[in-house]
């Protein structure tokens, strides 16, 4: 177990309840060990919710249909079942959003997560049943006893939670019947679901300003409520993050929020690759947080931090979700209902391959391809990263460039160059022999902001963002070494630019964020359009 330094800070005042939880935490965190502290107790865990998963949908219209039945193995779901992406499942949600119970999962569903997987993705509405709440709840303990673990104490606890998360309102589903069922974000949907103790004597910023939708009036909002609370944790997506630390700085005179809150000790995030933020996330939440990931979805909370950083995060084997992998050299979304023999449980995959990750959900979901790449780091236990979207990778070339490799490139260059990333996007620029493009390249829309010095030549720049992106991916070095992909190049963007197309797409706050890559132009030709450019 790592222990990581903790600020030193004024003993608060915990209730009798938060003290409660916080020994209760120690003894959970403890049997958590026990329970999934390797390959085969995690193993042995997806087996057991196997069979639970098979045994509830054998009783749904699903189930029946393809032959769901309460006893069978895992060969045999293998063979009748295959994997599914949501437009295969549009018709059994729309049954359950007009109230019919027993569809994907017993009984009626009464939520719906609204989910777009990114700002300029097509929204799904992903039922979020009673079981599935439970799931998320469980998954969310265990998320944060791991990071007790990690600590070696259960401090964080005998504070408050700050979220900053996207508005809580939720909405009338349209095809509603005599039975009601609501709509919107995840985050909304668990808020109201949240047991009256934690929202006492935990949660913030509480169910009337969480439900705002106005994102800079909420900023003030909370600022206004938690700026005289114990504040021991803050979780969201960094960008915000930022923008709230920034706020509260110029509300209150102090540098960070851990001088605001001085017992604050963690920052819970996941969503988006961190590298970019850990500087300005010192300077502005306190040198001494301690950062903590998870990886959670509208499809289910999948892993968490146990570790040091480089470890990757511990695939949460044991909530009541399943879990299976397809190598993504055999991914073909155009295909998805061919590529069940390609898939493989826990037990068969390896360490350093990407995979397509594939859950059965206790929402209903029965193999389903959320969209997102993994790749482990361990097996034993069982670890894993978030390495981008399969719809999203950067390959209008063949060159198989991911999120978290455009990322970590731009990262490391901005290093070099003494720069701040505050967003991104790439797109590709096609062949075009009208216009004397006779081969592709990848376009950078960046918005960075300078540290102390003027801006990097133009030429500099471009050429340590290529050197870093082939040390980091074979395909891109071989299409630029072998004359496929001419030099990369840059616009570069004002402050605000990525604000505002958010704004303008109706997007601003909460977990909208901007998609990193598309092998297509759909982002970068909006920009154009809108005049969201370079000066």
């Amino acid at each position: 177990m790592t222990t990581l330094p903790i600020r030193a800070a004024k003993a608060g005042a915990p209730s009798w309840l938060q003290r409660s939880v916080a020994i209760g935490v120690a003894v959970h965190s403890a049997r958590l060990g026990m329970r999934v502290g390797s390959l085969s107790q995690s193993v042995h865990a997806q087996e057991k919710i196997f069979s639970n998963l098979v045994r509830r949908f054998a009783v749904t219209a699903f189930g029946k249909e393809t032959g769901v039945e309460a006893a069978m193995i895992r060969k045999e779901f293998n063979r009748r079942l295959a994997p599914r992406v949501y437009e295969d499942c549009v018709p059994w949600i729309e049954r359950m959003k007009r109230g019919e119970p027993n569809v994907l999962w017993p009984g009626r569903c009464a939520y719906f997560a609204v989910s777009s997987g990114t700002t300029a993705g097509r929204t799904k509405y992903l039922p979020i049943t009673a079981d599935m709440i439970g799931h998320f709840r469980r998954a969310g303990l265990e998320s944060l006893c791991y990071y007790t673990r990690r600590v070696g104490h259960t401090n964080v606890f005998r504070g408050r939670h700050l979220f900053l998360g996207g508005s809580t309102s939720l909405t009338p589903v349209a095809q509603l019947s005599s039975a009601p069922a609501w709509s919107g974000d995840l985050s909304g949907i668990m808020a109201i679901n949240l047991p009256q103790w934690v929202e006492r004597h935990l949660y913030e910023p509480g169910r009337q300003i969480a439900q705002l939708d106005d994102w800079p009036a909420k900023l003030q909002a909370i600022i206004a409520k938690t700026v005289g609370r114990d504040v021991t944790l803050i979780g969201g997506i960094p960008s915000w993050i930022l923008i709230f630390a920034e706020e509260m700085r110029i509300h209150t005179g102090r540098a960070t929020l851990q001088d605001v809150w001085p017992r604050l000790e963690c920052f819970v995030h996941g969503g988006v690759p961190l590298t970019p933020f850990v500087k300005p996330l010192r300077e502005l939440v306190g040198p001494l947080i301690n950062l903590h990931e998870v990886y959670p979805a509208s499809e289910g909370f999948i892993a968490a931090q146990d570790a040091d950083p480089a470890a990757g995060l511990r695939l949460i084997a044991d909530a009541g979700v399943l879990y299976e992998f397809l190598p993504t050299s055999a991914f073909d979304e155009s295909r998805t209902a061919e590529l069940g023999p390609y898939i493989l449980p826990l037990e068969g995959v390896r360490a350093g391959e990407d995979y397509a990750l594939v859950m059965t959900t206790p929402g209903g979901l029965c193999r389903y391809v959320i969209g997102d790449i993994v790749r482990f780091v361990s097996i034993d236990p069982p670890r894993l990263v978030y390495v981008g979207r399969t719809s999203l990778q950067l390959s209008a070339f063949g060159e198989h460039v991911i999120e978290k490799e455009l990322t970590d490139a731009l990262a490391a260059t901005c290093e070099r160059f003494q720069a701040r990333v505050k967003n991104f996007h790439v797109a590709p620029i096609f062949v075009n022999r009208d216009e004397g493009i006779l081969r592709g390249r990848h376009e950078w829309w960046l918005e960075l902001e300078w540290l102390g010095r003027a801006k990097a030549n133009n030429d500099d720049f471009i050429t340590g963002l290529d050197a870093a992106l082939q040390q980091l991916n074979e395909d891109y070095e071989a299409k630029r070494r072998g004359g496929g992909l001419d030099p990369p190049s840059v616009r570069w963007l004002p402050l605000g630019t990525f604000e505002r197309w958010l704004r303008h797409r109706g997007k601003w706050g909460g977990q909208n964020k901007v998609p990193r890559c598309r092998s297509d132009r759909v982002v970068a030709d909006e920009l154009v359009l809108h005049h969201f450019q370079a000066d």
